[in-house]
């Protein structure tokens, strides 16, 4: 307990220092570090998962489930986003006897390539944009139910001549006192920009607290996950410029104006395992289908579903997350073990 102590500690006083960063929206620099890369998160609705059962793709977000058993695993993910942004990662772990376990990573998100014009819109050419954040992530257990692990993270962002550096960290807890049941809180992009884009000044990195839950059912091969996201905020509502001119502004009561806001924060998902080589996934963001849908026609907006297969030395999972009507992205994740191809 005494460990744990020593980590929670030194957490509270960088969230003294950090009031600033405490912004959604358009405010923050590289929103790509927020974007969901494993296809078995997007199933489940968000970016972020509590779930302990050895799966590498999750430690991007969530370092403290890093550990010893993710030695020499590989894991290489695709999102096709909307028009020609696409974005992915690559990761793999390695445990080290006495210094314990690591997994480096690299992600990635391509804008596309765009038109020069000038004023009068004459093309002069072409240009493109990317950002990329390269991560190295460790994780230990303080004892048998207790685990911590960070992330460090260098971020390169390169906007046609505008061009940005900075750094970040990570840093999660998880309680673990069985193999069904897993909670963990996350800090999630703790840092600053060294270079910036413009003299304007430094810009904020999207700071976020996030507690998820997961618990497998004891008779059932069901396994229900829990998110809470933004807990440095509670108010993420946000007004269109166009109400705030018109004067037209949504009325609630005062339990319905609470339950909207506390039900922003909410994630849910469940993952249904008939079988050792399929996991079927489903998943609802309230949070999103405010933000995206259309009124008069609101279709699925919010909610995402997926698969997971086993297939000899790969896992494979695949995911569709609906954002809007305008379509849904694409998320595909292959994750094998180097090690099992040595074997005989």
């Amino acid at each position: 307990m005494k460990a744990l102590f020593r980590v929670i500690l030194p957490l509270l006083f960088i969230l003294t220092n950090i009031h600033g960063y405490a912004q959604t929206g358009g405010n923050n620099a590289y929103k790509f570090l927020t974007l969901t890369n494993s296809a078995r998160i997007a199933a489940m609705g968000g970016n972020f998962l509590a779930v302990d059962d050895n799966d590498i793709t999750l430690t991007q977000a969530n370092p403290s489930l890093i550990n010893a058993s993710m030695h020499n695993s590989l894991s290489l993910g695709f999102v096709d986003y909307y028009s020609d942004i696409n974005y992915g990662f690559a990761m793999y772990g390695h445990n080290f006897a006495k210094a314990g376990s690591f997994v480096g990573s690299m992600q990635y998100i391509s804008y596309g390539d765009f038109s020069e014009t000038n004023e009068q819109g004459e093309q002069l050419g072409t240009f493109n944009a990317g950002e990329y954040a390269f991560n190295v992530g460790w994780g230990r257990s303080l004892d048998s139910v207790f685990r911590i692990g960070a992330n460090a993270k260098m971020i390169l962002s390169n906007l046609e001549s505008y061009n940005s550096v900075g750094v970040a960290v990570d840093v999660a807890g998880s309680y673990v006192p069985n193999d069904k049941t897993c909670i963990s809180l996350l800090f999630r992009n703790i840092g600053r920009q060294i270079t910036t884009y413009s003299s304007n000044g430094v810009e904020p990195l999207p700071f976020e607290i996030q507690l998820g839950f997961s618990r497998r059912l004891e008779h059932l091969p069901f396994r229900v996950s829990a998110l809470l996201t933004h807990l440095e905020r509670w108010d993420l509502t946000y007004d269109l410029p166009e109400s705030q001119s018109t004067g037209e502004t949504t009325t609630r009561s005062g339990i319905g104006d609470f339950t909207d806001k506390a039900f922003r924060h909410v994630v849910i998902g469940g993952e249904f395992m008939p079988a050792k080589f399929l996991s079927l996934r489903l998943g609802y963001n309230y949070q999103r289908r405010q933000e995206m849908t259309v009124s008069t026609r609101t279709g699925m907006v919010g909610f995402s579903w997926g698969l997971g297969l086993k297939v000899s030395k790969f896992g494979i999972n695949y995911s569709r997350s609906r954002y809007h009507l305008a379509g849904s992205p694409n998320y595909i994740t292959i994750t094998t073990n180097l090690g099992d191809w040595a074997k005989k």
